[in-house]
Parts: structure tokens; sequence; C-alpha cells
């Protein structure tokens, strides 16, 4: 089995400092040959796509430890990888469905009035804000994975409200100045949840 494809990505910190980052079970196996178990108890780990903590128990050796990864991961049922629908062989059947519109009439009139008539302009719409839902989504999700790990990491940094602020409000700019000045470690990984949190327009 891929463990790549069922664990997620993560970062691990202690203290303000990483001490690994990649596959969880590359992290786990780094962590647990590398630190003493002092150490392992102030250890935090965050998926690098959510920002939420993972828990590990870090409990004997290393393979005890990656035996027990697979116990709650093997069974989420966000892991798609494993769990694809059967396909069957050969071209898909990719066929128009029809369905009823009901418009105004100066909706229709402007339809039809467009290159292609009705039926195409009215595609193009729902593929421009299927489009621009995605770029949404996409958003709000770096958005959220940045304020977790802020709240958990940099909840009492100095501007950690004015950075959150700037955060939800689009500016980059200034987001990045009120952090300018957090533990570099701390600051960076936050650069990176937040990749996505601003829009290119």
């Amino acid at each position: 089995m891929n463990n790549d494809l069922t664990h997620p990505y993560c970062t691990a910190f202690l203290g303000m400092r990483v001490v690994a980052s990649g596959s969880l079970h590359h992290v786990v196996s780094t962590v647990k040959e590398t630190l003493d178990d002092r150490d392992l108890t102030q250890l935090l780990i965050f998926d690098d796509s959510t920002g939420r903590q993972i828990d590990v128990d870090f409990r004997g050796n290393t393979d005890d430890v990656l035996t027990r990864l697979e116990e709650p991961f093997g069974a989420l049922p966000g892991t798609e990888v494993n769990h694809q629908p059967a396909r069957q062989v050969g071209r898909p059947k990719l066929g128009v469905v029809s369905g009823e519109v009901t418009l105004l009439p100066r909706h229709w009139e402007w339809l039809k009035s467009q290159p292609g008539g009705a039926s195409v302009t009215l595609r193009k719409l729902v593929e421009e804000a299927r489009r621009a839902g995605g770029e949404q989504s996409k958003i709000r999700e770096s958005q959220e994975a940045t304020y977790r790990f802020m709240t958990a990491m940099a909840g009492n940094f100095p501007q950690y409200e004015e950075a959150l602020r700037e955060l939800y409000a689009g500016d980059l700019d200034r987001f990045y100045h009120f952090i300018e000045d957090w533990a570099p470690d701390i600051r960076d990984y936050i650069k990176r949840l937040a990749a996505n949190a601003f829009s290119l327009t």
C-alpha cells in the first residue's frame, strides 16, 4: 500500500521550530527516532492542507506507532483513493441532459440573442459560475487552515488579531506585514497555509 496516498502531508513543530515535514509516516518515523520521550510529549503535528492538529500515540517503538496510524486513517470516509467506484471499460457516455428552465420573457430574449443561442449561453454561464465558486471555495479553505494553525501556535503573538483581520479582509501585504516579526518557522508555515487565501483579482 502507498502510505503517501492514504495519509496527509504534515509538519511537526517542537516549540516554535519545525523538526520534520513530509508524509505522516515520514514525520512520525523521523521524530520517533530523533526525539526523546519528553520532547515527543510536547510535539505538535499539523495537517498541511487543513491546518488541523494530528494526534499521534508515540508509545512503543517506531513500528508500533506506524501500525497504529493505519487504524484511524484506513477507515476515513474521505479517503477516496482507496474507495473509487468501479469504472466500466470503454468510452464514457457524454450526453446532454434536458430539463425545464423557467425564466422571464426578457431573460429568454437576451439568451436567444447571444451567439450560439440559449442552450450554449446557459452552459457557459453555468461553467463560469462553477469556476468562480471553486475559486471562492479554495480561498475559504486556505483561510480556515491558516486560522486554525494561527490560533493554535500564534494566538499570543503580537498583532495576532490584526493579522487575522487582514487574512479575512484579503489584504496580502498587510497580512504579511503583521506576521513579519513572528518566529521564522511559524511565520513561513503560515505563509504556506495562506498561499491560496488571497484572491488574485
